[in-house]
Formats: structure tokens, sequence, C-alpha cells
């Protein structure tokens, strides 16, 4: 069987990145299409792969800057000619769905979300553009082209897998489509679990507004205990200047896997006040046995509970947070029950029931199984 794996976009070393990943695992020979790459990411963890990038790569600041160019990635992904591949999984959040497959082809798509700037984010995203209003206009007239391309693009996949029960609502609600869950892998032997107790709260990622880190950062502020943020985004600026004079606050910009693990493995708890797709770095957290202290909304209901492997806050605001801080205690939890919950989302669980899944709807495939929106 002759596969390919399609990417959005491989720049940086994200949760859609480790899923790809686990993929590529279980297909050594499958050649990868994305739309574009940073070489150094590529070969620190894709090395010797067979790669094919699309014409955004070779425009000017077409890897730097892509976003420049997102008008262009419908017409860049339909380029790629796949017709000689017997599956082809898109690993997409955006449009890596859109590839175009023969009569013969199998399309998997492994979906994170619903392009979330085009559909139950798009107002949020407009807003937080710093442009002035007459070219945001401008960015809302090509979002509304690319949102019409979306859904038939959509229409392609004949199987959709959802990376978490939120995803698989959002697909339903915005394709038309049903999708399976299957959640994304966390390499547990990555993570180890600390005999002490934790020092300080921990928080990180991608700086970016809609992650609401500001909330934490305004709650410790407050609270005056210590707190860790890793990461790097649009949003840092603006955070730093909101922890200015606060010695309990740290920013330790971008860190390495082997630093994050070590910063989970000491901290006191993990801090989520997002609502996330699926949320890796809650379950990278459990994985090092510390509690979870998370908003009430999307991934991480799915895989935190409550009492057991973390606490819930009702309210994306200070208050609710702090409200949530004062009641937690670490020597109420279990650390090695957390490692025990977090096993579950693991790589080999992860392969298993890819593995099965690809397996079984190709058979269908094959079998002359029609898939229908």
């Amino acid at each position: 069987m002759k596969v390919a794996l399609v990417h959005d976009h491989l720049a940086q070393a994200g949760g859609a990145e480790k899923v790809l990943q686990a993929i590529c695992e279980m297909f050594p020979d499958a050649t990868i299409f994305t739309l574009l790459y940073e070489p150094e990411n590529v070969d620190k963890h894709f090395k010797n792969r067979r790669i094919r990038s699309s014409i955004i790569q070779r425009l000017p600041g077409g890897v730097k800057h892509y976003q420049w160019y997102m008008p262009l990635m419908p017409m860049a992904v339909e380029f790629f000619n796949l017709k000689t591949y017997d599956l082809v999984i898109s690993d997409a959040s955006a449009f890596a769905k859109g590839v175009i497959t023969g009569t013969n082809t199998l399309h998997i798509c492994y979906c994170h979300t619903p392009t979330r700037y085009l559909w139950d984010y798009t107002h949020e995203y407009i807003e937080e553009l710093r442009f002035n209003k007459y070219f945001k206009k401008i960015i809302s007239l090509v979002l509304n082209y690319i949102r019409i391309w979306d859904k038939s693009a959509a229409d392609r996949v004949d199987y959709y897998i959802a990376n978490s029960k939120t995803i698989k609502s959002r697909i339903a609600k915005y394709y038309r489509r049903t999708s399976e869950v299957i959640y994304p892998p966390v390499d547990m032997d990555r993570f180890k679990v600390a005999d002490s107790q934790g020092e300080y709260f921990l928080i990180g990622g991608r700086l970016a507004p809609y992650k609401r880190i500001d909330i934490a950062v305004k709650a410790f502020k407050e609270l005056g205990w210590p707190l860790k943020i890793f990461g790097d985004g649009i949003d840092l600026g603006r955070l730093q200047e909101m922890a200015s004079r606060a010695d309990n606050i740290e920013f330790l910009g971008r860190v390495s896997e082997e630093q994050k693990a070590e910063l989970y493995k000491n901290s006191k708890a993990f801090i989520n006040p997002q609502e996330e797709d699926f949320g890796i770095t809650v379950v990278e957290a459990m994985a090092c046995g510390r509690p979870v202290i998370a908003y009430k909304k999307g991934g991480a209901t799915e895989t935190v509970i409550e009492g057991q492997t973390g606490l819930f806050f009702n309210e994306q605001s200070v208050a609710s947070l702090i409200e949530c801080l004062r009641r937690f205690k670490e020597d109420s939890f279990s650390r090695e029950a957390i490692r025990l919950h977090a096993e579950q989302f693991s790589t080999e669980k992860f392969k298993k029931q890819m593995a099965e899944t690809i397996q079984r709807e190709y058979e269908r495939f094959k079998n002359g199984h029609e898939y229908l929106n």
C-alpha cells in the first residue's frame, strides 16, 4: 500500500507535529506533503523523510512569513499530485484536508479542528489583528472566500478522525460530517514523576491572546505565589508589561522538550485557563503526576477528572481562578494516580487505535463502501 501524509506546515514543533511524528513511525516509507517547512525543524524531528513542499516554500518570505500567502494556500495544496497513492492521511487544522485525491485513493483526515479563524473564532481573530479597521475589512473578505473553499475542501475527505469529543462536535457543526475520536499521542517515556512536593505553579505554550494567560498573570500577581511561564508568542510583551514589578512571576522563554519535562515535574500544578481543542500540555503535566487547574470547557473536560487529577474553575476570570487556587491542596492528589490516568493517552495506544481504524476503513473502501456526506 502506497501512503502519503499531508500536513499544513512544518514551521513549529507543536501538538499537530507530534501527531505527524507518530503517524510517520507507523508508515516509515510514506512521503510527507506540506505547504512549507523549516529545514531545522525537519532535520530534528523528521530526519531522512521524503518531504514535498508547495510553491509557498519558494516565494519570498514563504517560510518565515507564510501568513502573507494565506489566499494562495488553497491553490497550493490542490497542486499536490496524489493520484498514485492508495491511502492519503491528512493531519489538518487548516488546509491539508483540501488535497484532491483520485477515485482509487482513500483519504482519511485526522482533524485537530475545523479551521478556527474561519468558523468559531473568526470574530476574535479579526479583532486581535494589529491592523487598522480598513485593512481588517479586506482580511474579512479574504476569510470569506477561504471559508467557502474550506467547506468544499472538507467534503473531499472520505473519513474523519477527531482529536477530541470537542472537535467531533465542531466537525458535525461546521462540516456536517460524522467522525471517530482518537486522542493525540503523548510520549509517556519522556515524563517522570518526582518524589518531592512542587516548588511553583506552571503555565505555558504558545503565548497568544486566546490562551488567556493574562488571567493567570493577574491572579498570581494578586496572590504573590510563584508562577513560571514558558513559551513565546505575540502576547509576550503585553504579558510581561502586565507582570511588571511582580518578582513572583518568571518568564522563561522557549524551552527544550527536556527542560519542559523538568518544569512539569517540579511544579505544584499546571494552569490551563484557555479553551483548548484537546490540550496536550495538560496531559504532559499529568504524565509527570502533577494536577491541573483548568477552565471547565473544551478538551480539558475530557482529560481532567475533578478532584482526582485536578480542579476546574467555571469562569474565564481572575476571581474564578483565584477561588480555585485557594481551594487547591497539593497533598490531596496522588501523583501515581494522576500518572496512571495520563497513560491512556500514550503514543502506543494512539498507534494501536489508528492502525485498527485505518485497516478497517481501507478494507471497507476496497470493498466498495461509499463515503457520503
